[in-house]
């Protein structure tokens, strides 16, 4: 299947998962078109008077034949019909909760606003309305956002980074090989500054259990307090991608060292 909205020089996302489901996720940015004129606003990026939609902006179901999967969430026409969540600025990871199969993922905000979001089906990120929390846009009220008639539905992240730190790859360790402690525990990477993210969840695995000085679960800067608690590993120069292997050890790619990396217990 070819996406619909044409490639553009940045933000066409980078990651692809197949779901619990068995059907494949992909994320697609808002395609920056920084250098490609016209760029027609849509409705999936929340612009109330664009076009409905073109494949931009969005987190995409399809079956692996490359076909719609089942009834579309938002509506019945193409492309609109492949979404499973819109409002997406760029992501760079997508992980499935192995114990509750629920959809997570990390999104790329522009100056800052880089975010964590728990993401439902009808799921609406935002954007181009808003990045980071809707109460940090001024003068915004999130009733003027697009619901595709009710269908879509706005939700708060789950974690925002003041300054951007580039999030990537998003994975649940589904293993006990780095010690049961860590076992279905979320691990996100960063490429700003090479780190590795530990999260554990509440009872119900809809919130991240962070310390409290993140209480407001705002970081304002790579040094913020409390943001130590969250580290697991730092030093990688830059991470592109996580992945569990076959080994149930984590792995990390690093494209500033040039280097694959297999994470093993101290």
């Amino acid at each position: 299947m070819n996406i619909p909205a044409d490639p553009g020089p940045r933000h066409n996302g980078g990651a692809i998962e197949i779901g619990p489901d068995e059907n494949i996720y992909i994320p697609v940015g808002n395609i920056d078109a920084s250098f490609r004129k016209p760029n027609p606003a849509t409705r999936t990026e929340n612009f109330a008077d664009g076009i409905i939609a073109d494949g931009r902006s969005g987190i995409l179901r399809i079956t692996q034949d490359g076909n719609p999967a089942g009834k579309g969430i938002l509506g019945d026409s193409m492309p609109l019909k492949l979404y499973y969540a819109y409002g997406i600025r760029n992501s760079f990871g997508l992980g499935f909760d192995p114990l509750t199969n629920n959809l997570w993922d990390t999104e790329n905000g522009p100056e800052q606003a880089d975010e964590i979001n728990l993401v439902y089906q009808g799921f609406n990120s935002g954007w181009y309305k808003i990045y980071g929390f809707s109460y940090s846009q001024e003068k915004f009220d999130t009733d003027k956002l697009v619901t595709f008639d009710g269908k879509g539905k706005y939700n708060e992240p789950k974690l925002v980074w003041g300054k951007p730190a580039g999030l990537t790859s998003l994975v649940f360790l589904n293993s006990d090989k780095l010690g049961t402690q860590y076992r279905n525990d979320m691990f996100v990477g960063d490429v700003h500054n090479g780190r590795i993210y530990q999260f554990d969840l509440n009872n119900d695995r809809t919130e991240l259990v962070i310390p409290g000085s993140l209480a407001a679960k705002f970081i304002a800067t790579p040094n913020t307090p409390g943001i130590d608690k969250i580290i697991y590993g730092q030093g990688f120069g830059g991470i592109t991608d996580l992945t569990v292997g076959p080994d149930g050890y984590l792995y990390v790619v690093s494209i500033g060292q040039g280097k694959v990396f297999r994470i093993l217990p101290q």
